[in-house]
Formats: structure tokens, C-alpha cells, sequence
């Protein structure tokens, strides 16, 4: 499928036909990336190549090592196999959670709490982080290839902050999950992550710096960015929302359970384009992150240089957890 984001605000980001350069390019890396096992196959819509070109400007040559390089990783970090039951350990506090209502857009909500970390285990907390973005892809609407982060921090110090863990935070989603997000809602930050903000941000790409908002509940100019995304009933109280359920992790559970035997049947159906399939099992090291540069890299359009940096909120993402529902298998990894 060809499908790419409109040019939106960070209220909402819908698809639309790409162009015919834009799909060169498209055409251009599935040449240099050559064929591909089932489940990596289905990965590569065309909807996913347009995001790794995205995040690199449409240059092609950047996107295709950006890609390769998550192939590998997925290849061997088999993201789709992980199960609640491996991480539902990681889960118990409702650091981080899938909520069970949607913004006005459609787009899957992630609610990450900070000072709900009950892990020291890096290892244990990018297992449990990466579930909750193939859960919260998985149940994107056919629209949409964006989500949502709902970050509370209330309760949050410096204490809660782990720089080992924040690093892998950022380069997993930076590298292997790009444009991803299209909106991440700081709520009730301390005084003292603003410096590092005003640091951080010169080095973020404007597109990026926009995907951050920041929500204080005695401002009532940031509490209408709330209004304006959510439905207030449906939103949970510690958001200003009406809802006053709250996590329940036996709920979550229950449902991450049920959510967990749809991704078997996502992964047996190849939505990729036609590809010839190879009969043995790809090589690893033929995703050497240097290999487009062997490949001729479209000479008609014109490349953007640089990339964009998906990760605003690097510091935010230390800890995370919490609850959501929402369904739509039709477009993981559009």
C-alpha cells in the first residue's frame, strides 16, 4: 500500500497517497534491501519504508541503512514474540499501559508513569517497553500510524531517573520505531526538568520539538490541549479526565492475554508487496549497515540531508506503564 502522513499539526496525522518521486524511492530501497523472509517482508509495506524515509528526509541512502539496520535488529530481537507472560512482571505498577480509550484522531494512547519504576533490570524494562509498542501498533485504526504518550509525573524525582536506561530507550525508539509518535503529552512535569528541556531542545529537529507538549493542571491554556485531543469523559481523572477507574493490573492483563493471540495471524498474513521469498534463511550479516552504500542510490530526485530525531522526550522515557484497549490489526507497521 501506498500511503504516507499529511502534513498535520501534532493533534492528528492521517494518511494520504504519496507521490510518484516519493515512491521511487520507496521502489528504490526495496531494490537495495533485495528479498526478504516472511515476517520481515510484511514489516516492509510500503507505508513502513515511507517512514524510515521520513525520518531521514527522503534520502534514500540514510533510510536504507536505517532500515537495514532495524531488520537485523528485528531478526534477531523478535519483537512480535513477545508474550504478557514474559513481561507481565515489568507491568504490575502501571509504569506503563496501553489506556483503554483513544484521542479524537483514533490514535492509540500509551501512559507512561516514571515514578512507578519497579524494575533495575534495563534489560527486563526495553523487553517490557518494546511489548507495549507492538501492542499499541497493533491496535492503531487503519488510518492512523501514530500514537499517542500520555507521561504523568506526578510522584516523579531525580531518583527515578536512570541514564543507562534512557539511553536504550531512545535508541530503540529512534532507530527501530520511527515517526511513531505524534504526540507526547508532559503532564505536570517538576520545575527542574525545564532547564533540561531548554537544553535538549536546540537539537531536536522543529518537527520534533512540536510533538511535545506540555500540560500543567493549574494552566488552564495548556489544560485546553487536553480538551482538544481526548474526550474528557473517556479520559482518565489523573489527566483531568472524568474516568475515575483507574489501573487495574488483573483487568490489563486479562486483556493483553486476549490482544496476544491476534499477533500469530498478523504475522502468517503477508500484507507486503509481492517479493520473491528466499528459500533459505537471510543471511544477517547481509544487513550490514553499509551495504546500500554498494547500491546505486536514485540519481533523479533530489535527497534531503539529516535526519529527524523521533525522540523529544528522551529523559521522560526512563519508566513507564498503564492501561488502554482499542482495536485494529489491519495496519501494524504501515
Amino acid at each position: 500500500m501506498s500511503a504516507d502522513l499529511k502534513k498535520s499539526s501534532s493533534n492528528g496525522s492521517e494518511k494520504s497517497l504519496i507521490n510518484e518521486e516519493q515512491q521511487a524511492k520507496i521502489s528504490e530501497i526495496r531494490r537495495l534491501i533485495g528479498p526478504l523472509p516472511e515476517k520481515l517482508a510484511i514489516y516492509c509495506s510500503d507505508a513502513a519504508i515511507a517512514r524510515y524515509l521520513r525520518a531521514r528526509n527522503w534520502n534514500v541512502k540514510k533510510a536504507t541503512k536505517m532500515l537495514k539496520e532495524t531488520l537485523k535488529w528485528r531478526a534477531e530481537y523478535k519483537p512480535e514474540e513477545i508474550r504478557w507472560e514474559e513481561v507481565a512482571h515489568e507491568a504490575e505498577t502501571g509504569k506503563i499501559y496501553r489506556s483503554n480509550y483513544i484521542d479524537k484522531h483514533g490514535r492509540t494512547v500509551l501512559v507512561m508513569r516514571p515514578s512507578c519504576q519497579n524494575s533495575k533490570s534495563t534489560k527486563g524494562q526495553i523487553r517490557y517497553l518494546v511489548y507495549c509498542m507492538e501492542n499499541a501498533i497493533l491496535n492503531l485504526p487503519a488510518d492512523q500510524e501514530q500514537m499517542v504518550w500520555l507521561i504523568d509525573f506526578n510522584g516523579f524525582n531525580l531518583s527515578h531517573i536512570s541514564l543507562k536506561v534512557t539511553r536504550e530507550t531512545a535508541h530503540v525508539l529512534q532507530e527501530h520505531y520511527p515517526e511513531r509518535l505524534g504526540v507526547a503529552i508532559l503532564y505536570n512535569p517538576p520545575k527542574f526538568f525545564e532547564p533540561f528541556w531548554t537544553v535538549a531542545k536546540p537539537f531536536l529537529e522543529p518537527k520534533t520539538q512540536n510533538k511535545v507538549k506540555f500540560v500543567y493542571t493549574d494552566d488552564p491554556n495548556t489544560k485546553k490541549i487536553m480538551e482538544d485531543l481526548f474526550e474528557m469523559e473517556k479520559l482518565e481523572s489523573a489527566f483531568g479526565g472524568n474516568d475515575d477507574s483507574g489501573f487495574d493490573i488483573n483487568k490489563y492483563a486479562e486483556r493483553m492475554r486476549e490482544e496476544d493471540k491476534r499477533i500469530p495471524a498478523f504475522w502468517t498474513k503477508s500484507e507486503a508487496p509481492p517479493e520473491p521469498m528466499p528459500t533459505s534463511s537471510v543471511d544477517l550479516n547481509s544487513f550490514d549497515s553499509d551495504a546500500s552504500d554498494s547500491g546505486k542510490v536514485d540519481g533523479s530526485a533530489s535527497h534531503v540531508s539529516d535526519s529527524e530525531s523521533l525522540i523529544s522526550d528522551k529523559s521522560v522515557l526512563v519508566t513507564k506503564g498503564s492501561d488502554n484497549g482499542n482495536g485494529s490489526k489491519e495496519l501494524l507497521y504501515r
